[in-house]
This record gives structure tokens, sequence and C-alpha cells, in this order.
């Protein structure tokens, strides 16, 4: 039989895949494959339906002469014209065997794009260790960890819904999408927003959600507070107590910004942050300091710099032994 490359068919492809394809069938289909692209990849993508058809079909009840005749009958329907006799069933040729299964791959491949379409999303986790991490998420909204930080998504967020677990402290600014709001959930706290800026932290059971920009709703035991820029809620696991209040500092989100924004910012708080981003210990010797007010802003400075402007600028003396500072 000489077969021509435009004679190639999914019926002949069946016969290749069951090695049932005479020699000239084979070296045409190999050369037909050969011949373009778009050939190899049509060829491809029907052997992937084709294997994973057989593999469903393995593991289902399908009996093939049952196969067989439904998929006689589709023919019969859909060719009424054509008065050419219907094969009988009892003709257990290769064909037979061929057109059923042809009929199963059909099937089958339903079958597995539906399987496909409804298979659980894998996770993707990120996580930083003794640094900060920037990383951009699959809808295009970005995210800088703290250090010592862990999140959790669905690849591709998956769902309705793009969904976020946090461990840590994370600053998450959010591309929009209405029809897809954007949820982080940290201990027993839920933050729904659908397109802004704000720090999610997280420690020894307390949450702390600070917004930049948009709205941003915080959810935990049965209540709920909407927040707008600039404001803060504080939330303790082991209560039921949602409350807002004013955020008056940018010193939440240094590690993002690379900055320490003090506006009038007491003492007591910058060396709060301090500690965080250094891995220091400070110890404010003399109570009457940590009140003191301090406006200025430290542009991804060093230590020494940082220590030498408050000295300078609060007229506080700094005692430093590696990485315990004092201040008197």
């Amino acid at each position: 039989m000489n077969t021509d490359l435009h004679d190639i068919n999914d019926e002949l492809l069946v016969k290749f895949l069951l090695g049932e394809a005479s020699p000239a069938e084979s070296i045409s289909i190999s050369q037909w494959i050969a011949s373009s692209a778009d050939n190899e990849k049509y060829f491809n993508d029907f052997k992937l339906i084709w294997d994973n058809s057989l593999e469903l079909a393995a593991k289902s009840t399908v009996d093939e002469n049952a196969a067989w005749q439904r998929f006689q009958q589709m023919v019969v329907e859909k060719e009424e014209v054509a008065k050419a006799p219907v094969v009988s069933i009892s003709r257990k040729n290769n064909w037979l065997r061929v057109a059923a299964i042809i009929f199963v791959v059909i099937t089958g491949a339903i079958s597995y794009f539906i399987w496909q379409a409804n298979k659980p999303a894998a996770q993707v986790n990120i996580a930083s260790t003794n640094t900060t991490l920037n990383d951009t998420l699959p809808d295009g909204s970005l995210v800088t960890l703290n250090k010592n930080t862990k999140i959790s998504y669905a690849d591709n967020f998956k769902g309705k819904t793009r969904n976020i677990k946090l461990q840590g402290e994370a600053f998450f600014k959010v591309a929009t999408d209405r029809n897809k709001p954007f949820i982080v959930n940290v201990n027993d706290v839920t933050i729904t927003v659908l397109g802004t800026s704000f720090n999610v932290k997280n420690n020894n059971g307390e949450t702390e959600v600070i917004v930049e920009s948009g709205l941003v709703r915080v959810e935990h035991g049965g209540k709920k507070v909407d927040l707008k820029p600039n404001e803060k809620a504080l939330i303790n696991s082991s209560d039921t107590a949602l409350q807002k209040e004013s955020s008056t500092d940018k010193l939440y989100n240094y590690y993002s910004s690379r900055q320490f924004v003090c506006d009038n910012t007491p003492l007591w708080k910058l060396v709060e942050k301090l500690n965080e981003a250094y891995n220091v210990n400070f110890t404010i010797e003399n109570p009457s300091l940590k009140s003191l007010p301090l406006t200025t802003t430290f542009n991804d400075e060093s230590l020494d710099n940082v220590l030498k402007i408050i000295s300078q600028t609060l007229d506080v003396k700094v005692e430093r032994n590696g990485n315990n500072i004092i201040l008197k």
C-alpha cells in the first residue's frame, strides 16, 4: 500500500500507535511527522491524548464491542446519505479494535481534560532566611518578605480568589483585580483587598496590619474592620478584640523601602526597628531619653552612621560593644 503524505489521518495514526501499520504506512507517517513542525506538534499532542486515554481506559469498565457499536451508530447518523452497509460487529478484525479504541480515545480525552481542569493546584512556597526577599506573584503583585518569613499559595492563583498564607512579616503591593480578591491568611486573621499596598506582621501571637494605600478589610473572631491609608489594626490571638487606630510613622516598611522615615518619632520606636534591621540589642539606659522625638530619614545607612546621627541630633552618648549598644 502506497500512502501519500496527504492521506495521513487519525485512523492511520491509531494503527501506527498500535503497531499495526504496514512498513510502507509507518515510513509515510514518519516522513509526515518530520515534514513540518505543525505535523510534529499534532502527532505529539495526539500521542499524549492517546497515552492518557489508554491509562484511563485501563482503569475503567469500557466494553470494546459496546464502544464500537456506539461509534458505529454515530457514523450512521452523521452519514445518512451514504448507503454503504454497516460492518457487522461479529467481524472482529483489527479495524473493529481500532474503531473502538478511537471512540475510547475521544471519550477518554474529554475525561482527561476535565480531570486536568479540576485537579488540585500545586502549592508554591517562598521563604526568606537571614535577608529580605523580593518577589513578583503570578498576578503581578509585588511582595517583600522580611527576614525569616514564609508565604505559600496555589500555583497561578488557581480559583476564584488569590489566597496567601503568611508566617512572619511581609509588605504587599497588590495588582488590582476586582473579580478576584487578594486574601492573606495569618493565624486566625483574614485580610482581604482588591488592589492596595499594606504591611502584615505576625510575631508571638500578635498580628499587625498597616495600610499604605487603598482599602483593607481585616476579619478576626467573627468581627471585621476596614482600614484606610495610615490606619492599622492590632490583633492578639488570645482574644477576639479588633480595633483600628492611626499609624503615626512609616518605620514599618523599612525592610522594603530601605529607609527609616522618622517624623517626630520617639527614640524607643526607632530603636525597636533598628534591633530588627541590624540584629543588635539596644538599651536605653536613661528612661528620659525614650520619648525624645527624632525627625530625619535614614537612606540605607550603615549602623555606624545611624548611631552617629542619633548621637549628634539628640545629644545622646552611645557606647557599643559588639552587638550590644547602650544609649545614655
